[in-house]
């Protein structure tokens, strides 16, 4: 059963004015409006059945175990599962705190190049400086 009322428009003189000056700004704008004022009264309908449509996806997430993932009604394949993402997870702690050492590690070298490199720079200039000359600020 289709309804005249829900079939109508959104015609109003602050929508329509909106149309117009969104095309003479510009043009993907003034499209935008001009499908709100055909279709704008239907988007609650739509939403709606979007999320009926999403509800199972939810209610089947909602009900899966760790992870999203859902019991496979074997509870031996369930176990070990769940023990190797235990060791999984061990195994990319493992990882990251390697990973952190190596960026300390590459962060010292860096440190102590760009020290010696300094260093080296002091050097060279005071060596260049007759030893009687002073630097005016």
């Amino acid at each position: 059963m289709v309804y005249s009322h829900a079939m109508r428009p959104v015609f109003s003189p602050v929508a329509i004015l909106l149309t117009i000056l969104g095309f003479m700004l510009f043009w993907p704008l003034g499209l935008v409006m001009l499908a709100f004022v055909l279709w704008g009264g239907h988007a609650y309908r739509y939403r709606q059945q979007f999320h009926e449509m999403c509800g199972g996806w939810r209610r089947d997430w909602e009900r899966s175990g760790p992870r999203g993932f859902s019991r496979s009604g074997n509870s031996a394949f369930d176990d070990y599962r769940e023990r190797e993402l235990r060791r999984l997870d061990e195994e990319r702690r493992k990882l990251d705190e390697e990973r952190r050492e190596f960026e300390a590690y590459v962060r010292n070298l860096r440190r102590a190049r760009d020290q010696e490199e300094f260093d080296r720079f002091q050097r060279e200039r005071n060596n260049r400086r007759p030893s009687g000359e002073t630097i005016d600020l």
